[in-house]
């Protein structure tokens, strides 16, 4: 069980939505960063179901958010996210999230949110206009505060693209802060140097929308068939031809996943035409495999106990929701409420 949140460290909140089973890119760009930040600060990670909501559009989309909870909590901890350091939990199981939502939305201007740039560009992804967007989506930024806001984190691990998100959820503090009274601290950034990781396809980030992604938790026979698929440098059409590592997705996955040694061989083999690009990915996959396998053999030990993400989620829900209520319950006083029950 996770020890208790108290103000002894800065604390943090950051979450994930129940896409199922994490890929490379997720390990990279955040998961590995998450394990990090264990070793400064009360880390809070919460599986976001209820954001996951907000892009749903058939009844059919909802089966899979258990089983996806259970698959990517499972990744979690094989990345080496410790419940002794760090509570976990399910975003639905603490329901004065909403509560928190419902309030802060009273003090916060529509025109705000429609000027988020991630709206507007999650409005042209989806091919809809502004008018038929559910309110889910448009309010989605207050959400987010509410979670942050609840725990009274104080800092929020975010990449370069998310500070706009981060900076909408201070002014949302600092206006509910102006006319209710102190309450919440204002969260800071920690920025992370998150690489960009480029898909199998060679040309956009990794991830399962465009099926271009690699999963940790793929066998070794599965990695090497998907490595294999890889899109290499486009004008290099036979081997005798030398290639350009530059502009090679395959070069840019080795310099992330083998050791500097060899990265410099695949160079100087690449552009002398030494090397064939199916060799390349083998040997790519190969150090891929090694490179997950501490991890994999991880999850496999928690898999044996299938009972175990369940209580660790219900025990962080249980922990997450009694400092939930605390705020809640200040937030109704302060608001004229009465006693929040």
């Amino acid at each position: 069980m996770a020890t208790d949140i108290n103000q002894t460290k800065g604390i943090i909140l950051s979450g994930m939505r129940p896409t199922g089973r994490l890929h490379l890119g997720n390990y990279l760009g955040a998961l590995q960063n998450w394990v990090a930040l264990q070793q400064e600060y009360k880390c809070i990670y919460m599986v976001a179901d209820i954001h996951a909501l907000t892009t749903m559009e058939s009844p059919l989309d909802v089966v899979d958010i258990q089983p996806n909870i259970a698959e990517m909590v499972l990744d979690w901890l094989a990345a080496g996210v410790d419940p002794e350091q760090s509570t976990m939990f399910v975003q639905s199981q603490v329901p004065e999230v909403m509560v928190l939502h419902t309030l802060l939305s009273m003090v916060t201007p529509l025109g705000w949110l429609l000027r988020v740039p991630t709206f507007k560009d999650k409005v042209r992804q989806m091919d809809e206009t502004e008018e038929s967007v559910n309110y889910g989506l448009v309010g989605y930024p207050v959400l987010q505060t509410a979670d942050i806001i609840l725990y009274k984190a104080d800092t929020v691990p975010v990449g370069q693209d998310q500070l706009p998100h981060l900076e909408l959820a201070r002014e949302i503090v600092r206006r509910f802060n102006h006319r209710f009274g102190d309450t919440f601290p204002e969260p800071k950034s920690k920025l992370t140097e998150a690489p960009l990781i480029v898909g199998l396809d060679g040309q956009n980030k990794m991830g399962k929308t465009l099926d271009n992604h690699l999963e940790l938790a793929s066998t070794p026979e599965e990695t090497t068939k998907r490595v294999l698929t890889a899109f290499t440098d486009p004008q290099r059409s036979t081997r005798s031809i030398p290639g350009r590592p530059e502009v090679c997705n395959v070069y840019s996955l080795h310099k992330l996943c083998s050791t500097g040694d060899e990265v410099a061989t695949v160079y100087d083999e690449c552009t002398t035409a030494q090397r064939g690009c199916v060799d390349c990915k083998r040997h790519l996959a190969g150090n891929i495999n090694q490179y997950l396998e501490p991890l994999r053999d991880r999850r496999r030990e928690f898999e044996r106990n299938p009972d175990y993400v369940n209580q660790l989620l219900d025990d962080g829900g249980k922990k997450a929701r009694a400092i939930a209520k605390q705020t809640v319950g200040e937030v109704y006083e302060k608001m004229g409420l009465g006693k929040y029950v």
